[in-house]
């Protein structure tokens, strides 16, 4: 089972430029094998907004109005239940602040307040902006059983909704572009939506407040082989805020799980850390995990997994990480619990590529898949 695991693994799935029929699978096959399958955006959910900030309704045009109004991809989009190409749309990549109405009818639907980057190249939201303005359906095409998304009032396509999304509704609604148009915070009042400014102002308020939070944390960067044993580990920890696997200490740009594994382009299987230094010091971090979660003596290979991309390394991310990973890696390797030398890289962070979105906390959703990572006495 290990063996046809790890077989999976080197299956990638693309996500660069990509056809529409192409994109339409790549949708189809992302939101199957990251959603268990459970239910998605039920009443009450916790961390969903219940209260409405608009009674406004609104109503679908004629046909032969969206024809004229929509262009050729916003009509194929949202009235024939079309797919985007991902990566290639307006909004996947929009960090502005502001609100995401349906483009056929102006209804509102979506906050950047909600928005996250799911890596799988559309606009992605944790929740619609208030109760009633998204609904559901079952959809059955393809095979297979989804839940669509449609906007309440123009009844126009958005996209699927699953439920492997981030914390506190673990729901990602995974939306085209093209069925969207955004509001910029600074027109709200003058195109009419007005009563969503509040939830900007708290926002920012509560931004303010996250980015002292923020100042406290500490990012570093760890290799010890297959990243998807080395993440189910680490984001166990406590004091261990958020995990991410991709790829870093490599010599070419943007990197893709494909290039990776062949080994040429130098990058290492990775997992960047965000933790909180006043619940696990750096020191421990390293030495009462990391080196005991992975075997810090074989060079270019853990377990079955042989290459430099299964390096063991430490990046880096400030001169104090680094006195204190030297001094860590001095006292492992004096330790006696490894009968040979610790060969782990230390070296100072450069760029991080996230890792396609299949591999993030890939044994969460699929239990009992490869690992030959575990907890040394």
């Amino acid at each position: 089972m290990k063996f046809l695991a790890k077989t999976l693994k080197h299956r990638r799935f693309g996500t660069g430029t990509l056809a529409l029929g192409a994109a339409m699978l790549i949708a189809i096959f992302a939101g199957l094998a990251l959603s268990s399958g459970g239910p998605a955006g039920a009443a009450g959910a916790n961390g969903t907004r219940t209260k409405k900030m608009s009674n406004k309704q609104y109503k679908k045009l004629p046909d032969a109005e969206l024809s004229k109004m929509l262009t050729p991809d916003q009509y194929h989009v949202t009235q024939q239940c079309g797919t985007e190409p991902p990566f290639r749309n307006a909004y996947w990549d929009n960090h502005a602040e502001g609100l995401y109405v349906d483009v056929a009818t102006g209804e509102p639907l979506f906050s950047s307040t909600d928005k996250f980057d799911s890596g799988t190249g559309w606009p992605s939201f944790t929740q619609p902006i208030e109760p009633g303005r998204v609904v559901e359906h079952r959809d059955v095409t393809h095979g297979m059983v989804r839940k669509e998304v449609k906007s309440q009032g123009g009844d126009s396509h958005l996209g699927h909704v699953f439920d492997d999304g981030p914390g506190p509704t673990h729901l990602r609604y995974c939306i085209n572009s093209a069925s969207l148009r955004f509001i910029p915070v600074a027109k709200l009042e003058s195109e009419g939506y007005g009563a969503y400014a509040p939830l900007f102002a708290k926002a920012e308020a509560a931004g303010k407040s996250d980015k002292k939070a923020t100042a406290k944390l500490e990012t570093t960067v760890l290799a010890g082989g297959c990243f998807w044993g080395m993440e189910e580990i680490l984001r166990g920890i406590p004091g261990v805020v958020t995990t991410e696997v991709g790829y870093a200490g490599g010599k070419t740009g943007s990197p893709t799980y494909q290039d990776v594994k062949t080994g040429m382009t130098g990058h290492a299987e990775s997992v960047k850390i965000v933790f909180d230094p006043a619940k696990v010091s750096y020191a421990d971090l390293l030495e009462k995990w990391f080196f005991r979660m992975h075997d810090p003596t074989t060079k270019d290979r853990q377990g079955n997994d042989v290459g430099t991309q299964y390096r063991s390394a430490i990046f880096v991310t400030s001169p104090e990480q680094r006195k204190v990973a030297e001094a860590v890696k001095a006292r492992v390797d004096k330790s006696g619990k490894w009968k040979r030398p610790v060969v782990t890289e230390i070296v100072e962070a450069g760029p991080f590529t996230r890792a396609e979105d299949y591999h993030q906390k890939y044994l969460e959703k699929n239990p009992g898949g490869y690992t030959c990572h575990f907890m040394r006495d």
